[in-house]
């Protein structure tokens, strides 16, 4: 089970404590936000790319959406998802609790975007569809061993102008 290969990384960085795991859903931005008590933007979601080399884990704010030109202009070709399958096959983790954690396959690259950086701390999944931890921007950018922060979000407002 992926969170329980989740929990042991954690548990070698000494924070496996911190994990919390719900009675309820916390498979969507949504659900998440209301098993953790907070507000949706605050959800780290973990979205799965295909890329020339494999697949890219990029990690956005819960209300981020990708920006197309921005993505192609980050990484050079257009953003294509994962399907369900593939994700697994990349990450170990299902759809609903995927995560940046635990991940062996060096195929997979991990980005942290900024828009994350609104917050003191963020709620990533732990490889379940009810789990998530409380993360600073650094631990999260430190624990899913990313590449680098990068720009290929927008925020709703951004897509209101």
């Amino acid at each position: 089970m992926a969170i329980e290969k989740v929990r042991a990384y954690f548990e070698i960085l000494g924070i496996a404590d911190r994990v919390q795991e719900f009675d309820v859903s916390s498979a969507t931005v949504e659900l998440a936000a209301q098993a953790v008590g907070v507000e949706g933007a605050r959800i780290c979601k973990t979205l799965s790319f295909k890329s020339p080399e494999g697949c890219i884990l990029i990690q956005v704010a819960g209300d981020a959406r990708i920006d197309n030109k921005k993505f192609k202009a980050q990484f050079g070709y257009k953003a294509k998802m994962l399907s369900a399958e593939e994700v697994v096959a990349y990450t170990g983790h299902a759809i609903g609790g995927v995560c940046a954690f635990a991940i062996e396959n060096p195929d997979v690259k991990v980005y942290c975007d900024v828009s994350m950086q609104r917050f003191d701390t963020v709620f990533p999944a732990c490889g379940s569809a009810n789990s998530a931890i409380e993360l600073t921007c650094d631990e999260l950018f430190r624990y899913s061993k990313a590449e680098a922060w990068i720009d290929v979000s927008k925020l709703p407002e951004e897509g209101q102008k």
